[in-house]
């Protein structure tokens, strides 16, 4: 039976925090917690929305969260600099982890998945930009259901694009609550610790896995 590996996008393949250096251009040394704050609140603002079934695509999310983020840093960015942020999310980097990962998981046993929040084209950009689209048999959004990750209709939702049996299917993700929502859901999981100080939700439940970084994947997983 062929293993099915769906992959988060952002903050495990794609680094969200690649923006800093453009940010350091803006605000100085307030460039890293003030990506931090983004991060936080784009991710904040996709679990509220889909709680009130209010749904607006994942790049609003991260519009909208520029904005507070602003406001709670006290910082004026100009509209240009706000395009230019907005824009760089077509073009984050890579983890450096992730093609040596990757290759190591072309095997005729794996069927690799993207698996995001962002919309099918966003993230099929990306991974053009980056190198690795070759790597994915398909791209699975969670725009087209309208709804965000841990809703447990977005992974039932990839189980059917996919095609994938569920015992068979893990999750790649560096997003706890990522690895919670398709636990509950039945996948197995990964966890990529990228960082030894980062804690995992305390909720008694663990990664069937947990590296940290994709290239101890392959290795993991046998």
């Amino acid at each position: 039976m062929k293993i099915t590996l769906a992959f988060d996008v952002y903050g495990t393949l794609m680094n969200t925090h690649g923006v800093v250096s453009l940010l350091e251009g803006f605000i100085g040394s307030k460039a890293k917690i003030f990506s931090q704050t983004w991060r936080d609140k784009q991710l904040e603002y996709s679990f509220r929305k889909a709680l009130m079934n209010q749904y607006e695509d994942f790049s609003i999310c991260t519009k909208q969260a520029l904005d507070f983020t602003c406001l709670f840093h006290k910082l004026e960015l100009t509209e240009d600099h706000k395009a230019k942020l907005l824009d760089f999310y077509k073009s984050l980097p890579l983890f450096e982890d992730v093609k040596e990962g990757l290759e190591k998981l072309t095997d005729s046993k794996f069927d690799l998945y993207a698996f995001s929040n962002g919309k099918s084209e966003s993230i099929r950009e990306l991974l053009v930009n980056t190198g690795i689209s070759e790597y994915f048999k398909g791209i699975v959004s969670t725009d087209t259901i309208k709804s965000f990750k841990p809703n447990p209709a977005v992974y039932e939702y990839f189980i059917s694009q996919s095609q994938a049996q569920l015992e068979s299917t893990l999750l790649i993700s560096s997003n706890p609550f990522d690895i919670l929502g398709a636990n509950a859901y039945g996948f197995k999981t990964a966890w990529v610790q990228r960082n030894n100080h980062s804690p995992f939700d305390p909720w008694g439940i663990s990664p069937t896995i947990t590296i940290n970084g994709l290239s101890e994947l392959y290795e993991k997983i046998y």
